[in-house]
């Protein structure tokens, strides 16, 4: 199970920065972070694997997004930075059973009801 632990969206003006937690109750999971804006499909923002392998980032947030995990805590962490208006969607955080899981959305069972992040111009 995945519970995602608020808070961690909210509104930020553009260049700001946001922070967003999640918390897997258990688990050797792939832990990862997609999107959703209105009108567009989810999409897979970055994920890790259990050993910080098979880590993957979006090329739209490579070099401004950082995701990291803590196992002992079974937590990750998505640090957003330089936000652009174009990165409001709501966040959703998910588990995928075994240690390399990659971008597609089906490969991750386990959802959180996601927040919402809106950048303000």
């Amino acid at each position: 199970q995945v519970q995602l632990v608020e808070p961690g969206g909210g509104l930020v003006q553009a260049g700001g920065s946001l922070r967003l937690s999640c918390v897997a109750t258990s688990g050797s999971y792939t832990l990862g972070w997609f999107r959703q804006a209105p009108g567009k499909d989810r999409e897979h923002v970055a994920s890790m694997g259990w050993s910080r392998e098979s880590l993957h980032y979006s090329d739209s947030v490579k070099g401004r997004f950082t995701i990291s995990r803590n196992n002992s805590a079974n937590t990750v962490h998505l640090l957003m930075n330089s936000l652009k208006p174009e990165d409001t969607a709501v966040y959703y955080c998910a588990a995928g059973e075994g240690p390399n899981r990659g971008t597609n959305s089906w490969e991750y069972a386990y959802w959180t009801q996601g927040t919402q992040v809106t950048v303000s111009s």
